[in-house]
């Protein structure tokens, strides 16, 4: 395992896609940490306050090339090939964002400088993890 652990971060506008309007702007962060080396997170503000998904990185990338994801994060590129389509579902609330694709790119190469494709595994303490598990289910 790697010792340390850096951070990329990013500022990227995204659209809200709303019904009949034009997609409202969204300033959306984004987090690549070494420590968790699989993931990224994204974080916006909402008027109930921050919300923050993570997903992982291979999603994001993939979402670049293709519709990817099952479930709450679906990522795709959109009809538009400069944009990608990001759809975010809860049981509190869905969302349909989009965003430059060669921003993301660009974002996503910066995570790659760090810790290359394939990577990960040099980063993640897979004891520490699993450890963390093991308390969660003794709660």
């Amino acid at each position: 395992m790697v010792e340390g652990h850096s951070v990329v971060e990013a500022t990227v506008i995204f659209g809200l896609r709303t019904f009949g309007a034009s997609p409202l702007p969204v300033q959306v962060g984004l987090e690549y940490d070494t420590g968790e080396p699989y993931a990224v997170t994204t974080a916006y503000q909402t008027g109930r306050g921050t919300v923050r998904w993570m997903f992982s990185r291979d999603l994001l990338a993939d979402g670049l090339l293709t519709a990817t994801g099952d479930g709450d994060v679906t990522i795709s590129p959109a009809n538009d090939p400069s944009l990608i389509v990001l759809e975010l579902n809860a049981p509190d609330g869905s969302a349909v964002l989009e965003a430059s694709a060669q921003e993301i790119a660009a974002f996503l190469d910066r995570t790659y400088e760090l810790v290359p494709m394939g990577g990960e595994g040099r980063w993640f303490n897979f004891d520490v993890e699993i450890g963390k598990l093991a308390l969660r289910s003794a709660d």
